[in-house]
């Protein structure tokens, strides 16, 4: 297991950020503090190579995010008043999840980014807290660089992965799987090769049918080599945006069925952190942190 952290993802808080940006800090603190790793598996990412980023994301909108040239409704749109701290950050978090990936190709193991699962964000264009799409580009990485073909992305983040679906929607060397709350961000929803839309309030019972469920159901049409998880923990009862009702051992749970499913395959898996906006910050820790001892217990 490998995990990356930089420190800017704690800080600059990016303006406009009314979320908690502590748990990046603690999350790690918390995962040696228990010995669930050790501080050599704690690796800082460098930026990322304007060629990755250009496998997944259009010249002109990566060239404008680097000039600081959007318009004030292209960036309100993503939630943020861009600087260039702010998309410094971005590319630290888009070099976590390609080492990850890298790492968890070459050791056939998993590999975690602390950041990023940042869905909402297109080829074209960032939205919803998400200037650049890091699963999308770590997969078209592993794509040009590896022998890998077939990539499953299972998004169990509550907002549907709306980015990472448009991203892949013509390509069918990644399966695009996600699983959210049906009247929440984005009110327009993309088409995945497999969206599980959930109803408000959905408890733990309906959850780990359904995402067990897909599972079984995706098995038959895909196999895949490699897996992205977005394992946001806004699907959690106390989260301020999240309307499901999953509990904090009904979150662990669907991230042991992940781990199953992707030990059963075989196949190199790398975890992205996603969202989280509980109003206790040690709700968001301890449930984040669930999701390392899980995997603990299938990779070192």
């Amino acid at each position: 297991m490998r995990v990356f952290f930089h420190p800017s993802y704690i800080h600059p808080v990016p303006e406009g950020h009314k979320f908690p940006m502590e748990k990046y800090d603690l999350i790690p603190r918390q995962l040696v503090y228990e010995g669930v790793i050790d501080s050599s598996q704690l690796f800082e990412p460098d930026l990322i190579a304007l060629s990755y980023v250009l496998l997944a994301h259009d010249e002109v909108y990566v060239n404008q995010l680097l000039e600081g040239t959007l318009t004030p409704r292209e960036q309100r749109v993503t939630g943020f008043v861009h600087n260039p701290a702010l998309v410094e950050r971005e590319l630290h978090i888009m070099e976590g999840t390609r080492l990850a990936a890298q790492y968890a190709f070459e050791h056939t193991s998993i590999g975690f980014n602390i950041a990023g699962g940042t869905h909402h964000a297109y080829a074209n264009r960032g939205e919803g807290f998400c200037l650049l799409n890091d699963q999308a580009i770590a997969a078209h990485w592993l794509l040009d660089h590896t022998h890998i073909k077939r990539i499953l992305i299972i998004d169990l983040d509550v907002h549907q992965g709306n980015g990472t679906a448009a991203i892949f929607q013509d390509n069918s060397y990644v399966f695009t799987f996600s699983m959210h709350g049906k009247n929440n961000y984005p009110l327009h929803k993309e088409q995945s090769d497999l969206d599980v839309a959930l109803l408000d309030g959905c408890t733990d019972a309906v959850y780990l049918f359904e995402l067990q469920r897909a599972l079984n159901q995706i098995i038959s049409q895909f196999q895949p080599e490699f897996i992205f998880y977005q394992c946001g923990v806004d699907i959690l009862y106390s989260d301020s945006l999240g309307k499901l009702a999953i509990s904090i051992e009904g979150s662990k749970e669907r991230d042991r069925l992940v781990f199953e499913f992707a030990s059963q395959l075989g196949v190199p898996v790398v975890c992205s952190m996603g969202g989280g906006y509980s109003k206790d910050i040690r709700i968001i820790v301890d449930a984040h942190v669930n999701t390392f001892r899980v995997a603990s217990r299938y990779w070192l």
